[in-house]
């Protein structure tokens, strides 16, 4: 998609930071509601944020594509489970289709944004220059920025090395030697890709993931049809996906009342693929399911078993110039690396670039305390500032873009409390925050992500889970259902001599 460069201007009531499924989500709404008046602001060259960078091999969404697309914006999927090129491609589309793209400005990254307690507004640091704005939306997300390994002589490797989210397909990995690091979810689709290619893979593998089934299939073409001619068809369908999904949210937010039998699915998974005795007990987790993410895949374990892959379960010590080096002392030579290490979850990168009124970032306040939001979007000391995909929002067992839309309509509510209400500003009380927060860590305690006996990527330095929500979808979107202006501190507007 190429939209020609505009430019910036002095001054927007509504500054949105990405565009991704948030910042496309937030312009759209924002029209709808007659708010003509905002930018988008966006690093990359294209609409589809996390979907337009991760183009590695196998990229695939693991949430139903009926349920991982906008609930006013339904699409003509061709499988159950959607590709990557499929969720850009549908990005695009709601983009186009929505005539909204006049206001973004793309190849543009916001550099600082810092609130002007005098003019009541924020001054946004562009690498294009500097724009005010009344309010402003982070839709920078929380699977933005690939995080390297802090591995010894990583920097020195004399071949090819990449992270997963910013694959380079200038690179011909067929008949090479490949290390992969990483079991996670971005690994156990490119290793598939991968074995069928390379002379030989080696996967280093800290803990073992619980691998399900992945029920993905081609939509039939008389299914096509259906949902397209007949009417509530495929929102009926998103219905009964949603239900699914729902009902295994105890799996997870109250796991001692699970009635799924998600670990024996898992296992029956590996020992139908695995036959070696000694593989499969390096590939049985170790802790319960859904303590880290649930993984599904039907060609991960086969790949795994391969003969040109070797499962390395020693821990890493240091990267020569053309090999993996194992705590044992081994070398593994290799021609190339690809890291599936994950993002920078629990240190949100756009919160470094956030200055609220004491001068201080978003990342200094969240030091020793770790990631905490009123509803995870409003922060006390960052006026009309707003996050979304924000501290404990993310679902172990459902879609975000549900999250993302009941944020979206929660900060709505909070734009039209400004102007029914003749105010400059809105921020969250200190007392609703911490009574916020306190709720969400007292329900974090039962959840599987606390009790379930691993270290996953869902807790911080603190050991805090500041990444996930400890209930179901149904109650976050109740929460946010209308803006809970008593909760906040309001600003009113000066009123001139």
């Amino acid at each position: 998609m190429t939209v020609p460069p505009r430019e910036l201007p002095q001054h927007v009531d509504h500054l949105v930071i990405g565009a991704g499924f948030a910042g496309l989500c937030a312009a759209i709404k924002l029209q709808e509601d007659g708010e003509r008046d905002y930018l988008v602001v966006e690093r990359g060259s294209d609409v589809g944020g996390t979907w337009r960078d991760n183009t590695y091999p196998g990229a695939a969404c693991d949430v139903p594509s009926q349920l991982y697309s906008f609930s006013f914006a339904p699409y003509d999927w061709s499988r159950s489970y959607s590709p990557q090129p499929e969720i850009q491609e549908y990005l695009q589309k709601v983009a186009r289709e929505a005539g909204v793209l006049d206001r973004f400005v793309f190849d543009t990254s916001v550099d600082h944004a810092t609130w002007d307690d005098n003019a009541r507004e924020w001054v946004v640091e562009t690498s294009r220059g500097t724009v005010r704005a009344t309010i402003l939306v982070s839709g920078a997300g929380g699977l933005s920025e690939p995080k390297l390994p802090d591995i010894e002589g990583i920097d020195d490797f004399q071949g090819d090395l990449f992270h997963s989210a910013q694959w380079d397909h200038d690179v011909d990995l067929a008949g090479k030697r490949v290390a992969v690091i990483g079991t996670g979810a971005s690994a156990i689709q490119i290793v598939p890709e991968l074995q069928k290619i390379v002379a030989h893979l080696d996967l280093y593998q800290r803990t073992a993931p619980y691998v399900i089934p992945k029920t993905d299939r081609k939509y039939l073409g008389l299914e096509r049809f259906a949902m397209k001619r007949i009417p509530g068809l495929q929102r009926l369908y998103r219905a009964g996906v949603w239900m699914m999904m729902e009902s295994s949210a105890p799996v997870f937010v109250r796991p001692r009342l699970n009635p799924l039998p998600l670990k024996q699915l898992a296992l029956h998974n590996l020992s139908s693929a695995v036959k070696d005795p000694d593989l499969r007990a390096r590939l049985t987790p170790t802790f319960e399911p859904g303590c880290k993410r649930v993984l599904k895949s039907n060609d991960y374990y086969p790949a795994v078993a391969s003969e040109n892959v070797d499962l390395v379960t020693e821990p890493i010590a240091k990267i020569s110039g053309h090999a993996v080096v194992t705590a044992d002392g081994e070398e593994h030579p290799v021609d190339a690396v690809v890291v599936c290490t994950g993002f920078f979850t629990t240190d949100q990168p756009i919160a470094h670039h956030i200055t609220g009124r004491d001068g201080r970032t978003l990342a200094d306040h969240w030091a020793d305390t770790g990631m905490q939001a009123l509803h995870g979007t409003s922060i006390p000391g960052f006026p009309n500032f707003f996050m979304i995909v924000g501290p404990n929002t993310a679902l172990g067992h459902s879609s975000m873009v549900q999250i993302i839309e009941a944020q979206i309509d929660y900060v709505r509510g909070a734009i039209k409390t400004l102007h029914e209400r003749n105010l400059d500003a809105l921020e969250p009380s200190q007392q609703a925050h911490a009574r916020w927060n306190e709720s969400v860590q007292r329900s974090m305690k039962h959840t599987i992500w606390v009790t379930g006996g691993c270290n996953s990527w869902y807790l911080d330095e603190h050991g805090r889970n500041s990444v996930t929500w400890p209930h179901t979808t149904v109650s976050f979107r109740r929460k946010l259902a209308s803006f809970d202006a008593d909760l906040y501190v309001a600003t009113p507007q000066e009123v001139s001599a």
